[in-house]
């Protein structure tokens, strides 16, 4: 991988709050390993009208945590630029022009530029637009541009937004962003997958019985009341995250792991999801729902900026089949909410039953537990895997054990944050951990059939109360195939 990248950086949107929490503290780090050093510039943009040195301050407050010494701070901050910004006026972008061509020459950096929209989407074709007509692409040197979610709001207003900006850069200079993919776990999952013949060979619907997928936030929507309830926990976190892992876990082995070939295999996968059409199909196989208050917290209805009648869903489970040789008859049990009882990321392999139980259970009416493997995401990051064994002593009952590799706090400090990762990522050329175009189109794909049911013929919204795991009707989407949540608790491993 290389280190000391010349590039310069433009983000528009920099007095927000994604460049105060994330994107001014991965820079930072980058620059502490070495990996942007003298030959970078950013410039931030934004309507505020901002100094430069107001805006070292806000940078200063943003890394206060990672600050060794402080003239490493000042050096740092040195490379950061402000001028304010009026995205639709094209007059501001030659006075953007005239600060990127001097920032270019003063710090040698090659006509590298990344351009990262940290704003509404809204904005994307018009600052795509401005961009090209006014020279800012540059041509002898690599031109990147980096977009958060939401891609769309549905698979119209998505091809509209990818045509938009495939006017000014093409689809190898759009890296739009998933944070999920830049998590050290979910990047493990490929890992654990194509390195280890034990799961490999048994990755199937020969020896699998379910996977579990949970994303659960203690959360509720906080500030964000506005944009959340146009929005809905369907499209803010099935879309993207939810579908991402999916892939990871349901693709075949790629030809290698280059950025092309890994992003063929998810672009198959999926393809290969079930999409469902009738209402039927998704009353059937999806649950909403949306949080009431409980003795601490407000429900939802009650959420500054949220309508009091409002039928937006803060909670989805549902079961997602994936109809391809390797997959086919193995159910996919997704559920994400705000709200619930933890805050926890993970993902359950459970395995079949072995086919004759020769072995007692300390309870002689069960049978010995199935084998699951866990991929714990967040705040745990590591894996667990469940076997059978014998309990220790005379006779031939059995034990459920745990094995486990959990990051300790130190590995966890030292590992880089998923910003910082794919910020590096798209420093290097590496879209492997961004979504190609064609995987945007195929979520919106399976994501739109199931909102177009839910906002044309509605089925019930069932409530749960804040601080729990979602409503009683999730449980019940499992237990028709004579399945159950796989509730993870710590203290079992210890």
């Amino acid at each position: 991988m290389n280190t000391d990248i010349s590039a310069l950086f433009t983000i528009f949107g920099a007095t927000g709050d994604l460049a105060h929490r994330k994107l001014y503290p991965s820079l930072f780090r980058l620059y502490k390993k070495g990996f942007i050093n003298e030959n970078f510039a950013v410039i931030g943009t934004a309507r505020r009208e901002w100094t430069n040195d107001y805006f070292h301050e806000v940078i200063a407050e943003s890394v206060k945590d990672l600050v060794d010494n402080e003239d490493e701070l000042v050096k740092f901050t040195s490379h950061f630029y402000y001028i304010s910004h009026n995205v639709k006026d094209a007059a501001h972008y030659v006075e953007l022009k005239k600060l990127s061509d001097r920032l270019d020459e003063k710090y040698t950096l090659k006509n590298n530029r990344i351009f990262y929209l940290a704003m509404a989407p809204e904005f994307f074709g018009t600052i795509g637009d401005m961009l090209k007509q006014n020279g800012l692409i540059t041509k002898d040197g690599f031109s990147r541009l980096i977009i958060e979610k939401p891609f769309g709001s549905d698979l119209d207003t998505a091809k509209e937004l990818n045509e938009q900006l495939s006017h000014s850069f093409t689809e190898d200079q759009i890296y739009r962003i998933d944070h999920y993919l830049g998590k050290e776990m979910v990047q493990n999952i490929s890992a654990v997958r194509f390195s280890n013949m034990i799961f490999e060979s048994l990755w199937n619907n020969k020896y699998i019985d379910n996977i579990q997928i949970t994303l659960a936030e203690t959360v509720g929507v906080e500030d964000r009341g506005g944009y959340y309830d146009r929005t809905g926990a369907l499209r803010d976190m099935v879309q993207n995250h939810v579908l991402q892992i999916i892939a990871l876990l349901v693709m075949e082995p790629p030809m290698s792991l280059s950025g092309e070939d890994v992003r063929a295999e998810k672009i198959k996968a999926l393809r290969s999801l079930r999409v469902y059409k009738s209402k039927d199909e998704v009353w059937e196989n999806f649950v909403r729902g949306q949080y009431t208050s409980n003795d601490e917290v407000a429900g939802y209805l009650d959420e500054p900026n949220v309508n009091s009648d409002s039928d937006t869903e803060t909670f989805v489970a549902g079961k997602i089949s994936v109809d391809n040789f390797r997959w086919a008859g193995v159910p996919f049990y997704i559920r994400t909410g705000k709200r619930m009882a933890q805050k926890e990321t993970y993902i359950h392999v459970q395995f079949k039953h072995v086919s004759m139980d020769l072995f007692p259970t300390e309870d002689v009416d069960e049978i010995a537990e199935p084998n699951i493997l866990t991929i714990h995401i967040s705040p745990l990051e590591g894996f667990s895997l469940r076997l059978n064994t014998k309990k220790v002593g005379q006779g031939t009952e059995m034990k459920n054990i745990r094995m486990h590799q959990i990051m300790d706090e130190e590995t966890l400090m030292n590992s880089p944050e998923a910003y910082e990762r794919l910020l590096l990522d798209c420093l290097n050329g590496d879209p492997t951990n961004f979504t190609h175009w064609q995987e945007v189109e195929q979520s919106w794909r399976f994501i739109d059939q199931i909102r177009k049911i839910w906002d044309e013929e509605p089925d019930q919204l069932y409530q749960y109360e804040s601080g729990t795991m979602g409503p009683k009707e999730s449980y019940q989407l499992l237990e028709k195939d004579g399945n159950n949540w796989i509730e993870f608790n710590w203290k079992h491993t210890k």
